[in-house]
């Protein structure tokens, strides 16, 4: 049965925690599928992943619809999620319309993904969600706001704890189906979990959320650089390198196709 925006909830209520990867082509999204992941994220995240990129930033809407498609001919049950990337949707209401517009309605994506909580964004996922497009809401460490917060961990201070506490609560409240909350303290993100009805997903964010995402490439063991709080479960990197080397010298040496 496939995945819905309604389901995931009802595993929040349930206790069923929700394991959430990325994907930025079909190949790799047939794989998490058939694996039995629940959500697939076409994250921002190709950006630096498949297109070399030093940051999220610079990667259009354009490729993320290009990869969004490929994504989603490769699924057939986990729930595919375009992540909205930088300038697609902050500049107005319209904007944001017609990029989400186009994740679902030409890339086959069934929610989109924004980040941040200001009143532009908040706007922003009650127009779309009151049009039927599903929003997963973003808050924490923020990447498409590099250049303002870095990569450093977000809500130490009490102050800051609150304002992201709120900002959780703010974009629960305009109607997000579900929350990523991203290197924040794991005693924030247990309190925002249980504060909201929506489930929370965690990324550097403790144990306490109501599901756990990791980046595809980090879990492999395929990035050269990855944040602290991933976890590497396969070095695949080294193990395809070995193969390569090894066709390298079948050919050299005339073992193969023999």
């Amino acid at each position: 049965m496939s995945v819905t925006t309604r389901k995931l909830i009802e595993w929040k209520q349930q206790g069923r925690s929700i394991a959430v990867l990325t994907a930025w082509d079909c190949a790799i999204a047939n794989l998490l599928d058939e694996a039995g992941i629940d959500i697939i994220l076409v994250g921002d995240s190709l950006a630096t992943v498949a297109l070399g990129y030093k940051n999220t930033l610079p990667v259009t809407l354009e490729e993320m619809l290009h990869h969004t498609a490929a994504v989603s001919r490769g699924t057939k049950r986990a729930l595919v999620i375009c992540d909205l990337p930088f300038l697609s949707y902050q500049e107005s209401i319209e904007m944001a319309v017609r990029s989400a517009g186009r994740a679902l309605k030409e890339a086959g994506a069934q929610a989109v993904k924004v980040e941040g909580a200001s009143p532009d964004i908040l706007a922003t996922i009650r127009k779309l969600t009151a049009i039927g497009i599903p929003v997963m809401g973003h808050v924490g460490l923020t990447p498409q706001s590099v250049y303002q917060l870095g990569y450093k961990q977000q809500g130490k201070t009490e102050e800051r704890g609150e304002q992201i506490l709120q900002e959780a609560i703010a974009v629960t409240e305009a109607g997000a189906f579900s929350i990523i909350l991203e290197h924040i303290p794991s005693d924030l993100a247990a309190k925002i979990t249980k504060q909201v009805p929506i489930p929370t997903i965690g990324i550097g964010a403790g144990s306490h959320c109501d599901g756990q995402v990791l980046v595809t490439a980090d879990l492999l063991g395929l990035s050269k650089k990855q944040p602290p709080f991933a976890k590497t479960y396969l070095n695949l990197r080294q193990i395809a390198t070995q193969a390569v080397g090894e066709f390298i010298n079948e050919v050299r040496e005339q073992k193969f196709p023999h």
